[in-house]
């Protein structure tokens, strides 16, 4: 009896102290969910949705001409316009499975194709992550609850273009350390945009990033990483934001996409079996947000605003 007293006490300190450190929210794992939702023969897809494509990936940073910076003006503007849309629904009780429909239904009302779905086989048409889940989340049915916090990651296939954004939003009433985390992780991505321009080095990003996340107590979780983007989803640029040694300059013409992932725990995360849900090993709570941006000749412009 006296060994049960003392776990219960042991577990009650590490519970106090997590919430002191991390919150108070509810850990999250994957549920059951529902089949992949269809799109119409219509709708233009992507290499990696074709049986025959063959689009090839730039092995260095791509310098966009004219004509394909307006169609990843395109497509980031729709890809924002959905994003924004979503502030209307976002509340408890609200399935993660229902965002995706919603997201998909936007999309395919656009006449655009949702990139995350089928890409590496990925089953749907968004990325939805909750509290402790870092990145790549699949919707399901798990309502939201009040206090929750869900980064909504959309990309979207538009007249050949992908556009790029997320946004970590508030469920309902949510603690301060939430609500810090969010702010914090904002004022990381405002950071690493506004020191882009041409021949600065890419590694310049990650380290403003760090170095506020450092002064707020928080943590980078180093494992994600931004990335070129185009007629092709991921390409070079690797965007770090962490300290970091990437080589290479921005040049005007570039598009690549800026979006940290923020903790107060350690950087440790975990892949679960589906293959895709990655979950932070202490449980704490992220948050994520991400834009995609040009480098323009006198600085740089945020296409997913």
């Amino acid at each position: 009896m006296e060994f049960t007293k003392k776990t219960l006490a042991a577990v009650g300190r590490v519970w106090r102290t997590k919430v002191m450190r991390f919150g108070v929210y509810n850990k999250v794992l994957p549920v059951e969910t529902t089949h992949s939702r269809r799109v119409p023969d219509h709708i233009a897809k992507p290499d990696y949705v074709l049986q025959n494509g063959t689009l090839q990936i730039p092995k260095r940073p791509e310098v966009k001409y004219d004509n394909q910076i307006n169609g990843m003006k395109e497509s980031c503007k729709l890809a924002a316009s959905i994003l924004n849309q979503l502030h209307a629904f976002i509340k408890p009780g609200l399935t993660t499975d229902d965002i995706d429909e919603l997201v998909h239904n936007f999309t395919i009302e656009a006449g655009a194709y949702p990139s995350p779905l089928h890409y590496q086989g990925f089953p749907k048409s968004v990325c939805t992550s909750v509290n402790n889940v870092a990145v790549h989340g699949i919707p399901d049915l798990r309502p939201l609850q009040d206090g929750d916090i869900i980064n909504i990651d959309i990309t979207v296939f538009f007249k050949q273009y992908h556009g790029d954004c997320s946004k970590t939003f508030l469920v309902g009433n949510v603690d301060d350390k939430g609500q810090e985390l969010v702010r914090v992780t904002e004022e990381c991505l405002e950071l690493g945009i506004r020191c882009c321009g041409p021949d600065v080095p890419f590694c310049h990003i990650g380290s403003k990033i760090y170095r506020h996340a450092k002064r707020n107590g928080l943590t980078v979780l180093p494992a994600f990483l931004g990335h070129g983007i185009g007629q092709y989803f991921h390409g070079p640029p690797e965007i770090y934001h962490t300290l970091n040694r990437y080589p290479g300059l921005m040049k005007p013409g570039m598009t690549f996409t800026i979006e940290p992932v923020l903790s107060h725990g350690n950087e440790n995360t975990v892949l679960l079996e589906d293959g895709w849900t990655i979950i932070t090993e202490d449980g704490a709570r992220t948050a994520q947000v991400e834009h995609t941006v040009l480098v323009t000749k006198d600085g740089v412009e945020i296409l997913t605003k």
